[in-house]
């Protein structure tokens, strides 16, 4: 609760319009992993979820957009995919998504899954920003490091997602071994040229 309390503070200071954050796990019993970790995709963790982001919206008095994470590990419990667990959750919390379309890329590498079957899926209308980042393949996983310029099936992604959402504000996540501000300012405004396609097709 006082963590609540602070950010409420926080809230007012800024003046937010809405707020995020990650739809994931990372501590049990006041140890912490220092890590987003996934959670199990059931009917009854996605209730519970949603009751705790409904009371955190309620308190702090502004709009929630929850972040799908990258995946590393699954769950032989999950009951549904990850965008039916991710669309569950909004709906009964009435909340919105912060869609990372380099996450969904990253897990579905990871797990073997379509893409564009969760960028197909999940409430449109529900989402509140995108993000788009860089990631790093290794033997035989890809992480979401951060690290790299949006590699081009993200790209891809990312034009097919403003075309089901509209044009969205989007963010680049570049957080570490970071470049010049112009070269990370260049790759920001690639994305305009897929904003700009889809407005000439929308005109």
């Amino acid at each position: 609760r006082e963590h609540l309390k602070r950010l409420k503070r926080l809230v007012k200071h800024t003046d937010t319009p809405w707020l995020s954050d990650h739809l994931c796990w990372g501590s049990v019993d006041g140890r912490y992993t220092h890590d987003l970790l996934p959670m199990p995709y059931t009917f009854a963790v996605a209730r519970h979820t949603a009751e705790k982001i409904r009371a955190a919206r309620d308190y702090l008095e502004v709009p929630i957009c929850v972040e799908n994470v990258s995946s590393y590990a699954e769950y032989h419990a999950s009951e549904m995919t990850e965008w039916e667990f991710l669309s569950e959750v909004v709906e009964l919390a009435d909340c919105g998504i912060l869609l990372d379309v380099n996450n969904i890329y990253v897990s579905s590498q990871n797990h073997k899954f379509d893409p564009y079957d969760y960028l197909n899926n999940v409430p449109h209308h529900r989402v509140g920003q995108i993000h788009i980042a860089g990631h790093s393949k290794f033997e035989k996983y890809i992480l979401d490091t951060h690290d790299h310029p949006v590699l081009d099936p993200v790209w891809k992604m990312y034009a097919h997602a403003i075309k089901l959402v509209g044009n969205t504000a989007t963010l680049l996540e570049w957080d570490d071994r970071i470049p010049s501000f112009d070269e990370v300012h260049s790759e920001a405004l690639k994305a305009n040229k897929f904003r700009d396609q889809l407005a000439a097709i929308t005109a």
